[in-house]
């Protein structure tokens, strides 16, 4: 095992995998606050949520995040520091593609679609939409 100064460990051969609900709230967590202890984990995690969840659970889901590559850690202390290694975009992207999929038979176009039908859209959020569909439009 590597013991270098800030060297995080990441599981070698592992293939990226999506992550579970909640793993993906662990993931927000350390997205929004970086680099994280277990313990810095679970504190984040109980005052953001009604129900009580365990340290010892915490602390098992990252273990297992980091077995399955979503997580590295540095080993160098007594205290590991955990870091995310799937991205919010990616992990965001993956999601929605999975969603898109299953949901809607892979049309991109019906999620837009419900989406905008049911909910109300922001000025600021429909002149985004429009620049992004004109981004599209200008790269075919």
């Amino acid at each position: 095992m590597d013991k270098k100064i800030g060297q995080y460990k990441k599981p070698l051969g592992m293939k990226e995998m999506k992550p579970t609900e909640s793993e993906l709230e662990i993931l927000k967590v350390l997205w929004d606050h970086g680099n994280s202890t277990v313990r810095q984990v679970h504190e984040m995690l109980s005052a953001n949520t009604e129900k009580e969840i365990g340290y010892t659970t915490v602390l098992k889901l990252m273990q297992i995040m980091h077995a399955k590559g979503l997580l590295s850690r540095d080993e160098t202390n007594k205290t590991h520091i955990y870091k995310a290694e799937l991205s919010r975009t990616a992990a965001e992207q993956q999601m929605v593609s999975k969603f898109i999929k299953d949901m809607f038979d892979g049309s991109a176009a019906r999620l837009v679609m419900q989406a905008l039908g049911n909910h109300r859209a922001s000025d600021s959020e429909i002149k985004k939409i429009k620049q992004l569909l004109n981004d599209l439009e200008n790269k075919k």
